[in-house]
C-alpha cells in the first residue's frame, strides 16, 4: 500500500512526499484521470491495487471529516481497470527441487538451515516474509505443525510431513531451544545467531542454491506456485488449497492451476498446420 500511495502521490503532486499530498482534496475527476493513467502504465491487477489504495485514503478522509459523503461516494464509484495478464514467475519441477536440496550441506549449520527453509517454502507455500517471521514458538513438535501468521493477519497451520518434518527438525536440533526466530541468521563461520533473517536473505539463498545447481532463475515465490500447482495436480480440491495457501479469493488460487494450461496445449496440438509435410 505504501508503494501504491507513492504512485498515487506522484500522479497527484509530482515530487511530493506522501505526507504532503492533500489526499482529502481528491475528487471524482482526479480519480478518473488517475484511472486512465494507471490503465496505460500498469497491468490491470496492479492498477486496481493502486485504485484500492485511493479508495481507502478517501474513506479515511471521510472518517476524519475532511471529505463529504457525496465526494467520497463519487471517488469510490470509479470502476477498476478491466483485463488480465498471464501470471508471472514459474513453477518448480521435482527434479529441480531435488537439485536444490542437494546443494544444501546439511552437515553444516548454514546448510541445515537452508534445507529447512526450502522445505517450508515448498511444503507450506510460505511467502518469504512469512518464513522470516516464524518464531521457534510457532513450531509444535508434538503435533508436527507450524503456526503461520500471513497477510491480513490471517493465521493458518502448516503440517510437517515426510521430508519437510525431517529437514525442519534437523535444523532445530542444530539451532537449539533458545527463543527467537526459527530461521536465525548464521554467521560466515557457521555460528547460529539470534537475529531474524531478512526477506532479502531468503532471495539471496534461493539464488545462490539455484546458481550452484545450474537451475534457471528462481524466486522464493516460485516455491509457492509449485506448492499450489502440485496440490491441485494431486487432486486436492480448490477450497482446501485456497485455505492452505491463505488466498483471500479462489480466483487467486486458480491462477496457479497448471491443469488448464496443459489442456489448452493438448487442444492446440490437435490442430495440424500443413507446412513442411
Amino acid at each position: 500500500m505504501a508503494q501504491a500511495l507513492a504512485v498515487l502521490g506522484d500522479l497527484l503532486l509530482p515530487g511530493a512526499a506522501i505526507d504532503n499530498v492533500p489526499w482529502h482534496a481528491v475528487r471524482y475527476e482526479h480519480a478518473m484521470a488517475i484511472r486512465a493513467r494507471l490503465a496505460e502504465k500498469f497491468a490491470p491487477s496492479s492498477a486496481n491495487k493502486i485504485l484500492a489504495a485511493l479508495r481507502g485514503v478517501a474513506r479515511a478522509a471521510f472518517g476524519l471529516r475532511l471529505m463529504s459523503a457525496e465526494d467520497l461516494q463519487r471517488v469510490v464509484s470509479v470502476k477498476g481497470v478491466r483485463g488480465t495478464r498471464l501470471p508471472k514467475g514459474r513453477s518448480i519441477s521435482r527434479v529441480e527441487l531435488e537439485k536444490l536440496f542437494a546443494q544444501c550441506d546439511t552437515a553444516t549449520n548454514r546448510g541445515a538451515r537452508d534445507a529447512a527453509l526450502l522445505a517450508v517454502l515448498y511444503a507450506g507455500g510460505l511467502r518469504r516474509s512469512e518464513a522470516v517471521g516464524l518464531d521457534l514458538a510457532d513450531l509444535d513438535r508434538a503435533n508436527e505443525t507450524i503456526r503461520i501468521v500471513g497477510k491480513g493477519n490471517k493465521e493458518r497451520t502448516m503440517y510437517l510431513t515426510n521430508g519437510a518434518r525431517r529437514a525442519v527438525l534437523a535444523w532445530v536440533d542444530r539451532r537449539g531451544d533458545a527463543s527467537g526466530p526459527l530461521f536465525a541468521a548464521v554467521s560466515p563461520k557457521g555460528r547460529v545467531g539470534s537475529r531474524q533473517m531478512s526477506s532479502q536473505t531468503v532471495l539471496d539463498i534461493v539464488n545462490r542454491l539455484a546458481g550452484r545447481a545450474g537451475i534457471a532463475h528462481l524466486s522464493p515465490h516460485d516455491f509457492r506456485r509449485a506448492f499450489v500447482g502440485d496440490l491441485l495436480d494431486a487432486g486436492v480440491d480448490l477450497a482446501t488449497v485456497q485455505a492452505m495457501a491463505s488466498h483471500a479469493s479462489p480466483v487467486t488460487t486458480a491462477r496457479y492451476d497448471r491443469r488448464g494450461e496443459r489442456a489448452r496445449r493438448r487442444a492446440a496440438e490437435t490442430l495440424v498446420v500443413p507446412y513442411g509435410e
